[in-house]
């Protein structure tokens, strides 16, 4: 069973990206943000849980690329290739951010980051493959909480940049 609120108070967004939400003139998203009563923390517990295909999940996942926080925002169905996020923001070394930075960067925990309204700017990739779908679903703050939105405003208001990051297939 799923359970959404209209506005912030009770809202089944996070606090914080229910606000930041708002700010963005996006109240209408607050009121189709989903609650699950199990954990969506994976792009696969999230599309078992809506009823969509994997890809149809962002995943918002922090790098750190030469130690600076990087956002990039993926398709579920998809990994991120690191040498192709190097190479984009012309970095020397690209490793997955330890739990402490994610929370200290965007202000929620591993599972639950979403896509903008995060407590510090950083630099944000979007892997073109969220585009081959005219809405995704992305995390909400918490990992119980997911919203739908197209792709191109999602990647508008996170402020990405559109690249190929994706793992090739073999």
């Amino acid at each position: 069973m799923t359970t959404s609120a209209t506005g912030t108070e009770g809202s089944a967004a996070h606090p914080c990206f229910a606000e930041a939400l708002r700010e963005l003139g996006l109240e209408d998203v607050v009121g189709r943000v989903r609650r699950f009563p199990d954990a969506t923390r994976t792009a696969a517990e999230a599309a078992a849980a809506i009823g969509c295909e994997l890809s149809e999940i962002c995943k918002s996942l922090i790098f750190a690329a030469d130690g600076e926080p990087v956002l990039v925002l993926m398709d579920g169905a998809s990994r991120v290739d690191l040498d192709r996020v190097r190479e984009e923001l012309g970095a020397g070394r690209v490793t997955r951010a330890k739990a402490d930075v994610v929370r200290e960067t965007t202000g929620y925990a591993i599972g639950g980051v979403p896509p903008f309204g995060h407590r510090t700017r950083t630099r944000v990739l979007a892997d073109r493959s969220l585009l081959d779908h005219p809405v995704v679903w992305a995390a909400a703050g918490t990992p119980y909480a997911v919203f739908p939105m197209p792709p191109k405003d999602l990647i508008t208001h996170a402020g990405a940049t559109l690249v190929d990051v994706r793992e090739r297939e073999a």
